[in-house]
């Protein structure tokens, strides 16, 4: 990256080749959405190449990456969010995984995708991105401490997201429902 900083350009091909898989992974798991995922990437090295000036020595590139990443996944959040909600369709599955791995990650992957934006970044980024939880506070701008804490209660909602799925999968979904499509309750005297 410093020789990017510096000038030439020409080595940010060394830097796609080795981070592409990675932030198409990461924006994956965040959209469940190929073309948007692809074209965020895509959008994270232009921005790369546009602040590389911004870029100082010392700091370690894979945060700065995924701090530009975040950024761009947030624009393009604000840019989505009022024409239509986020893609929640899984994606397609490996055919090298057997059917009960298959129904496993699908039941995973629904479960991700209901918890609040910030709970699925955090686990995204120190499960599957394999962020260290120091690189995730200078992320995040706060203590190592407080990333332990968020990874742990965004594991035990997903847990119990993933176990509602699994046990009534239905009743889960009118739990996420939004209010005025759920028929009105009435108290008992």
């Amino acid at each position: 990256m410093l020789q990017v900083r510096d000038g030439e350009v020409q080595m940010l091909g060394v830097l796609f080749d080795r981070y592409q898989a990675p932030l198409f992974n990461f924006y994956s798991k965040m959209t469940q959405d190929r073309t948007v995922s692809e074209d965020l990437v895509q959008e994270v090295f232009l921005r790369i190449l546009r602040y590389r000036q911004t870029y100082r020595p010392g700091t370690t590139f894979r945060t700065w990456m995924y701090q530009i990443a975040r950024n761009t996944r947030i624009d393009q959040v604000r840019k989505v969010r009022p024409e239509s909600p986020l893609a929640t369709e899984p994606m397609a599955p490996r055919a090298s995984d057997s059917a009960q791995q298959h129904q496993e990650a699908q039941l995973l992957q629904r479960a991700l995708m209901q918890l609040p934006e910030d709970k699925r970044e955090i686990l995204v980024l120190s499960r599957f991105q394999e962020l260290k939880y120091d690189e995730i506070a200078r992320l995040l701008g706060c203590e190592t401490g407080a990333v332990k804490v968020r990874v742990h209660r965004a594991l035990q909602q997903l847990r119990e997201v993933y176990l509602g799925l699994e046990n009534n999968p239905a009743e889960q979904d009118l739990r996420r429902a939004p209010k005025e499509s759920l028929p009105p309750t009435r108290r008992v005297q």
